[in-house]
Parts: structure tokens; C-alpha cells; sequence
């Protein structure tokens, strides 16, 4: 077959690091002094909610992160000859490639599980015992399920640690993780404790806490770094848009959190655009309002970012990924980094790979 005659064709491509050049990892990595010490609590530990970290712990897995992109070539990569098992039994492109993505830089072995037809689920085996046979094969489980309890009904029979990508409208931590990552390494000087009023940063979430697992995580890890968010906006004309309890929750820990319904008239005033295509409904996918949806022509502030876990529909046009305010895909580019610093700390002490003595253990 003949190759046509494409002009495209004939255009050198683009630099790989390309988009790197906006993120500025080695910013943020110069910005977070180095102690390591509060990593080492993650050594087989289960990761389930964003309920389970710490200001501090957070900090050190974005700056572990950051070093990990701002020097892609590992000289010894850490977990060679290690083993993950990557169970999907929900369709996923970017948090699945991601992982698998950062377990690949990081050294180590895959299995890939990609439609729960094809395992024991589909002849009625339980997860109790799906997870006693994990036990035997791998040394780290990412598991991403349409049930919420079904990450729950595993802990008692694993032997190895799990991280939920995923549990139904629940949670989706590591997500979480990638997001309060881009938002730091665009403005470092936000992981400061003693953060002057004037520079906190007003954030916009277009979406439902309630059954948005992206949405609910994202806020619990924001709640961490309260002292540098003016407020955040929940943009969204449905009702119910908090669980019973999440948004007293949100309060308690320190966030400001209001509703709003003006997209236009508090975009203006946002530094943070979050915005999010689909919610978990029963068996369905629900489409957010298209009197939601963000274009170029959107009256945002002149520096704003906006954030987008993707896959995208028609609330986030094609038109701003050429402007300034495409922070989306700088996001999932960064979600393999923090994965990669995530996997480090629970499958090797992080003391044995940074050379840092264990003074956990007296």
C-alpha cells in the first residue's frame, strides 16, 4: 500500500520531555528539605483511602516524585525482580498504564489483569480467596473495582499490600495524590505551612463529592494542606452533594468549602479549575451538565490551571490544551512519578533505597 502524501508525515516529532519543561519538578524537589523518615511507615502497608497519610508523608512521597522526574534514568532500579499484580476488573487507560508504567521504570515484573471474565470472579470464587492466591503470586497488588466494599472484603486474607485504584464511587487515592502533585509543583512556595493569606490559592471543583471517587479523595488530600487554600468552591447545580457527614468532615479538618452554581461568575476568581466528566451512577456512567463545561472562550483568571483526571467529553474543550491553562495533561504525566514514588516506599523500605538509616526499629 502506497504512503500518502501527508505533510504531517514529514514533521520531526516532538521532544518526548516535551511538556515537562511547564512542571518544574526540580523546583519543587529544591523547595521540600529531604527526611525521609516518615516514608518508612508505608512498608506493606495496604493503601486504601486518602484518610491514611499525613501532611508530612505526603510531602516526601511529591518530593520523592520529583526526584524521580527530574532524573528519569535510575541507576539501580529498585524493585527488580519484584512483582505486581495489576487487577482491573473496571476499564482503565491512564491509571492502569500508569501503574504499570511506573512498575516498569521502577525495575519489576508484571501480571495484567484487564477483564474480570477471565478469572475466578466470572466461576463465582470469592475475594477472600482471589486474594489468598494474590498472596502466592505477586508482592503488590493494584486493584480497581466497580464495588466499593469489594477492596475492603480482601484485607483480611492478604499477606501483601494492595492499593485501591479505584473502589466504585468510594475513593481513588493515588489520583488524588497525582492532582495535589501537579498543584504543588506549579506553585512550590503552597507546601509552606506558614503560607502568608495573600498567596493562598482559591480552588474550583466541578463536581459531586458524594459519588465522584475522584472528587472525594482529592478533598480529603487537600483538607492536608488547609493552610494554604483561601477556599474551596464545589460548582454544581445537583442536590445531595454531600454524604451524610463529608462535608462536616472537610470542616473539621480546616477546609473552607461552599456551593456555588455560577460556573462564569466564579471562574474569575478561581487559580484551581477541577473539573470532571463522569460520575459513577448504579450500573452507568453519567455525564456532568454541559452548562459546565470549560472552552477558551470561559472568563478564567489569567494564570489559572485546570485539572482534569480524564478521559474528557464535551466539558472540557479541545480548544484550551494549547493554552496556559492546560495543567490536564502535565497531571497525568505526573501520575506515573508519584506512582513510582508510592510503589518504592511500600515495597522497599525506603531506607534501603535511599541509603537512610531505619531508626524505626530503636
Amino acid at each position: 500500500m502506497a504512503v500518502p502524501n501527508d505533510p504531517q508525515l514529514e514533521r520531526p516529532l516532538k521532544p518526548k520531555d516535551g511538556t515537562a519543561g511547564i512542571e518544574r519538578p526540580r523546583a519543587l524537589l529544591d523547595s521540600l528539605p529531604e527526611d525521609p523518615r516518615p516514608l518508612m511507615s508505608l512498608s506493606s502497608r495496604h493503601v486504601v483511602s486518602s484518610r491514611q497519610f499525613d501532611r508530612d508523608t505526603l510531602l516526601q512521597l511529591f518530593r520523592l516524585a520529583a526526584q524521580y522526574e527530574s532524573t528519569p534514568a535510575l541507576l539501580h532500579p529498585p524493585l527488580a525482580g519484584k512483582i505486581l499484580i495489576s487487577a482491573f476488573y473496571e476499564p482503565s487507560t491512564r491509571t492502569r498504564l500508569s501503574f504499570e508504567s511506573a512498575w516498569h521504570r521502577l525495575g519489576g515484573d508484571i501480571m495484567s489483569i484487564t477483564d474480570a471474565r477471565s478469572t475466578g470472579i466470572a466461576k463465582g470464587e470469592s475475594l477472600p480467596d482471589i486474594a489468598e492466591m494474590f498472596n502466592n503470586y505477586g508482592d503488590v497488588i493494584v486493584l480497581r473495582n466497580t464495588e466499593a466494599e469489594a477492596i475492603y472484603e480482601m484485607l483480611d486474607s492478604l499477606r501483601i499490600p494492595i492499593i485501591n485504584a479505584g473502589n466504585g464511587i468510594d475513593e481513588h487515592p493515588t489520583q488524588a495524590m497525582a492532582d495535589v502533585y501537579t498543584i504543588f509543583k506549579w506553585r512550590p512556595e503552597l507546601t509552606s505551612p506558614d503560607l502568608p493569606a495573600g498567596k493562598r490559592i482559591r480552588i474550583g471543583i466541578i463536581g459531586v463529592p458524594s459519588r465522584m471517587r475522584t472528587v472525594r479523595s482529592l478533598l480529603l488530600m487537600l483538607a492536608y494542606f488547609a493552610s494554604s487554600i483561601e477556599e474551596v468552591a464545589i460548582l454544581s447545580h445537583e442536590d445531595n452533594l454531600f454524604d451524610e457527614g463529608q462535608h462536616e468532615e472537610l470542616t473539621k479538618a480546616g477546609l473552607s468549602v461552599r456551593v456555588a452554581t455560577d460556573l462564569d461568575g466564579e471562574l474569575p476568581n478561581l487559580d484551581v479549575v477541577y473539573i470532571n466528566a463522569i460520575a459513577w451512577v448504579g450500573d452507568t456512567f453519567e455525564a456532568m451538565g454541559m452548562d459546565m463545561r470549560l472552552s477558551a472562550a470561559s472568563p478564567l483568571k489569567k494564570d489559572a490551571i485546570i485539572l482534569h483526571p480524564l478521559a474528557r467529553g464535551e466539558e472540557l474543550s479541545t480548544d484550551l490544551d494549547k493554552t496556559s491553562h492546560n495543567w490536564y495533561f502535565a497531571q497525568a504525566r505526573g501520575a506515573v512519578f508519584i506512582r513510582m514514588a508510592l510503589l518504592t516506599c511500600m515495597v522497599r523500605r525506603i531506607g534501603e533505597v535511599m541509603d537512610v538509616p531505619d531508626t524505626s526499629r530503636g
